[in-house]
């Protein structure tokens, strides 16, 4: 049975599980939406109470009742590169594409459904906290008064975008900043805002997880005034670290609660060892930890996009009711 790989053609993190895959004899079609329709195409056939599904890409083809799992990594948006793209094309390409799949037995990582739910910056946090992870304290808001509050309790704040990366092409980083003790936050009005007590960081950690794997780097904070490590310089290098254990209970629930396969946390390590929950991206970069730590990060995903399949759904990751 295929493993079935969704992203973009220059995708180094995906070229290091392929050739994991490849070493474990796993066939692999790897394609992006984006080229879909033309070097991407499909076919759905629902008769008689059957279905059969077919996916074309490079001339290869595959049945989508052989797919034993599918990643989702950094997938284009379909309909995109066509001559005269248009909302209506991509609309029609995101539903056959995805609605077939969605409707296959193969496990996940992540099921786009939870990959969606999980991008959600409010719902992690609520998440975070109801799991028992230290979540800082945070306000998003589009009040100046309750920004202006908020600051008076937590005169050392942070300021970061809600959603992520700035959707301009390609995608652009936003990093996270230090809010001036001046700031009289009137813009907090034009937009939703969110503020975050600062944590004076000792190191920050990646955890990254893959199924029940976990693998934790550190990387030690040189300056403890710096705010975001994507900007920082150089410095010290990742190394593996381990997971207290009532960080890697609480890392278990969340994934349980939000049904993934897959995923790489963010956390802020103070000066007591507290680890910090920033963030969980559904689909983060593991490659830069892997080269520097050696960390086994993609043979660990290729194991698990290996292993058996298709089975039985509890969740939709499939996760939860896999053998192995």
């Amino acid at each position: 049975m295929t493993v079935l790989i969704l992203t973009c053609e220059e995708d180094v993190t995906a070229d290091m599980v392929v050739v994991h895959l490849d070493a474990l004899g796993v066939p692999v079609v790897r394609l992006d939406p984006a080229d879909l329709p033309g070097g991407v195409a499909l076919s759905g056939e629902y008769v008689h109470g059957t279905f059969r599904g077919h996916l074309q890409s490079a001339g290869r083809l595959v049945s989508i009742a052989g797919l034993r799992s599918v990643w989702i990594r950094r997938p284009g948006t379909p309909g995109t590169r066509v001559p005269e793209p248009s909302a209506w094309l991509t609309e029609e390409s995101s539903q056959a594409l995805y609605g077939m799949l969605r409707g296959c037995d193969a496990r996940w990582m992540n099921h786009p459904d939870a990959a969606l739910r999980a991008r959600h910056k409010p719902w992690q946090l609520r998440l975070a906290q109801r799991c028992g992870l230290p979540v800082p304290a945070t306000l998003i808001t589009s009040f100046p008064q309750a920004a202006r509050e908020f600051a008076e309790r937590y005169p050392d704040l942070v300021v970061k975008p809600v959603s992520g990366a700035h959707p301009q092409d390609p995608p652009r980083a936003v990093p996270t900043s230090r809010v001036a003790p001046e700031t009289d936050f009137s813009a907090v009005a034009f937009g939703p805002t969110l503020l975050q007590r600062r944590v004076a960081k000792s190191a920050d950690i990646r955890l990254t997880v893959v199924g029940e794997r976990m693998l934790a780097a550190r990387k030690a904070a040189e300056d403890t005034e710096e705010v975001d490590v994507r900007f920082a310089p150089p410095g010290a290098p990742w190394q593996p670290t381990d997971v207290p254990p009532r960080i890697a209970a609480a890392v278990r629930g969340y994934l349980s609660a939000a049904e993934l396969a897959y995923g790489a946390f963010d956390f802020a390590e103070d000066a007591d060892g507290t680890w910090w929950f920033l963030e969980c991206n559904q689909s983060g970069q593991f490659g830069f930890v892997e080269v520097e730590t050696g960390q086994p990060i993609a043979r660990a995903v290729a194991e698990w996009l290996a292993r058996p399949g298709p089975e039985p759904r509890a969740h939709l990751n499939g996760s939860v009711t896999t053998a192995g």
